[in-house]
């Protein structure tokens, strides 16, 4: 059954990744003509974003990279920024 969501319930709403990491939480909705565009996630203490962005406050997903949103919302593994160990 599809059950609707308010987009102001999802502010603040944990974010993790498809695969289980801890991505941030979500901080602001972006709409495009009546539809979600994607969603401004902000990075938080001990979350993925913070060990690979640094000092950035945050990314934009795609709407499209959302599996599910519900207690907390899942997103897909590849919108995860590209991360190797030899960049540092």
């Amino acid at each position: 059954m599809l059950r609707m969501k308010r987009i102001s319930e999802t502010y603040d709403m944990k974010v993790f990744t498809d695969s289980g990491d801890y991505f941030g939480d979500v901080e602001e909705a972006i709409l495009t003509s009546n539809k979600v565009f994607g969603w401004r996630v902000k990075s938080t203490k001990n979350s993925f974003l913070t060990k690979v962005l640094g000092s950035a406050k945050g990314v934009i997903v795609p709407h499209q990279l959302t599996k599910s949103i519900g207690d907390v919302m899942i997103i897909s593994k590849s919108a995860v920024p590209n991360y190797s160990q030899e960049e540092e």
